[in-house]
């Protein structure tokens, strides 16, 4: 036995045999010393110690014989066909309805009373249903749903991989959502899914308040409805909120042929670009602060309409077109900057109408405007009272 460990009763009952002797050949003031002994190394108080000492023997007596069965398995078998016909209720909703529901049941043969199952049936105690229901295994879950283990199980089915970096065929998406919770993940917040083209650089974004089904659906929509050329693969990472029937079927009805994929979990790395843009293209202009209204949402898609004519049409993006070992150091080679427009149009994979409505909005919209009123939609979002840059013409070398 540990130092530290208390006496099993059979270890006090063979110590106290040791002491026995001692305590009565004791005088008073010795069996009081040997009491005080024997009430620390046992934990006994004194009293059970001198009862126990002053007995006829030491040795443990038997157990008597304990209460005999009063609730037999006919009862246990009607209070189980009611506790399953009642949908597995607790056991202080259940007591109160055992006979009367088990006399309902009787009605239609599902189950057999006596007048003493009946009897019993009155009198039972809910402490004694409760020790029945701990023993009952149910035989089907209470109430089956189509949650994680649906969504569990259509992931199982997406196979993991990642989408290769010199991808040349546009179309492959990368899929993140952002979250703008603030310090606090408590209640309803704004989402930002983000989609990045992997051969392209082409970026979407859609504000959302929650991420449950109906809003990633009406985000998707927005998506499917904007992006110029044709989804070939979707690749989120393990978020249940990606795996919903619906939502499937939203793809499968909208995207042909699409296919789709995902990221292994808490490998970051395998959604590398949408993961490098969320930073550069979502929290750079939003930051991190707290956004749960939908007015704040309608702001933030306003502003992420202007963003989507800005870094899809203006902004020129280095491609990753090699990368070789040279003396035990990574060398990267990058191709000639161009927008994602740009990339996209040189594909050959956009439409003539949607390629000419492209180039006309690209002639009409003056991209030093569009920075401006960018900035002018981040004071709005947040409401901030400071006064937004004005916008003004530079002085020419010959003026100065």
């Amino acid at each position: 036995m540990a130092s530290d460990d208390e006496m099993t009763v059979d270890e006090r009952r063979k110590y106290l045999r040791r002491m026995y002797g001692r305590y009565w050949a004791a005088d008073r003031r010795g069996r009081s010393r040997l009491l005080d002994e024997m009430e620390s190394v046992t934990g006994m108080h004194r009293k059970s110690l001198v009862r126990l000492l002053r007995g006829e023997t030491l040795d443990r007596k038997r157990r008597r014989g304990g209460r005999g069965v009063t609730y037999g398995n006919d009862v246990r078998y009607v209070v189980s066909v009611v506790w399953e016909s009642l949908d597995y209720v607790c056991a202080e909703r259940l007591t109160p309805s055992l006979l009367p529901m088990a006399q309902h049941l009787e009605r239609f043969g599902e189950v057999q009373l006596t007048p003493e199952v009946e009897d019993k049936l009155g009198q039972i105690s809910r402490a004694t249903v409760q020790r029945m229901l701990t023993r009952m295994p149910r035989e089907k879950p209470r109430l089956p749903q189509a949650g994680p283990d649906r969504a569990n199980g259509m992931r199982r089915d997406v196979p993991m991989r990642r989408v290769p970096w010199d991808e040349q065929v546009p179309g492959h998406f990368e899929t993140d959502l952002v979250h703008h919770c603030g310090a606090s993940a408590h209640g309803e917040y704004v989402h930002t899914l983000q989609l990045i083209d992997v051969a392209t650089a082409w970026s979407e974004r859609v504000a959302m308040l929650g991420r449950s089904e109906p809003a990633m659906i009406k985000a998707f929509n927005r998506v499917i409805v904007r992006v110029p050329f044709a989804i070939r693969e979707l690749h989120p990472d393990s978020g249940g909120e990606f795996y919903s029937v619906n939502l499937a079927r939203l793809w499968g009805e909208k995207i042909a042929g699409l296919k789709l994929s995902r990221s292994r979990p808490y490998y970051k790395n395998d959604n590398r670009f949408v993961e490098q843009k969320n930073c550069t293209l979502v929290r750079a202009y939003v930051g991190n602060d707290r956004l749960d209204t939908e007015e704040e949402t309608r702001r933030l898609n306003t502003l992420y309409d202007d963003m989507w004519t800005y870094y899809n049409l203006f902004q020129p993006v280095l491609r990753l077109t090699s990368k070789t070992i040279v003396d035990g150091k990574l060398r990267r080679t990058w191709d000639q900057p161009a927008t994602p427009y740009q990339r996209v149009r040189d594909a050959g994979v956009l439409a003539d109408e949607i390629r000419e409505e492209l180039d006309l909005q690209l002639r009409m919209t003056n991209p030093r405007k569009l920075r401006h009123r960018i900035y002018e939609g981040i004071y709005n979002l947040w409401g901030a009272e400071q006064a937004v840059p004005v916008l003004t013409k530079p002085t020419s070398p010959e003026a100065a």
